[in-house]
């Protein structure tokens, strides 16, 4: 029977030593491991470089949705996926929800498998 992984809360920012500074704890290879799972999609990667690169500042689901060509619902998922792993942060407003990239938890995150990579 598969080992059934621990559920931990990873909505904050990872906070742990660079993959280079030594052998890593299991807790926070775990920390790390689910944080990239959640990118581990090429939409998921998508929502994120549009995200990231959108001219305002948050995008909305309906807006993702039409450019990703992918139905609401989908789209959906993958936001709940990247939000649960603490990469994006939505606000409800009226009928429409709005997502903007956790830009400290995605620089931890960048900062932890390569300590020179933000610098």
């Amino acid at each position: 029977m598969p080992r059934t992984l621990p559920v931990i809360d990873i909505a904050a920012p990872v906070c742990c030593s660079p993959l280079a500074a030594g052998p890593m704890s299991d807790d926070d290879a775990l920390r790390v491991a689910l944080r990239l799972k959640a990118l581990a999609d090429p939409a998921r990667v998508k929502i994120m470089s549009l995200l990231f690169n959108s001219s305002a500042r948050e995008q909305n689901t309906r807006d993702l949705a039409a450019v990703l060509k992918l139905s609401e619902s989908t789209v959906s998922h993958h936001l709940s996926q990247l939000r649960t792993a603490g990469l994006v942060e939505s606000d409800r407003r009226g009928m429409s929800v709005y997502h903007r990239p956790h830009r400290d938890a995605m620089a931890a995150l960048c900062a932890v498998l390569d300590p020179n990579c933000c610098s």
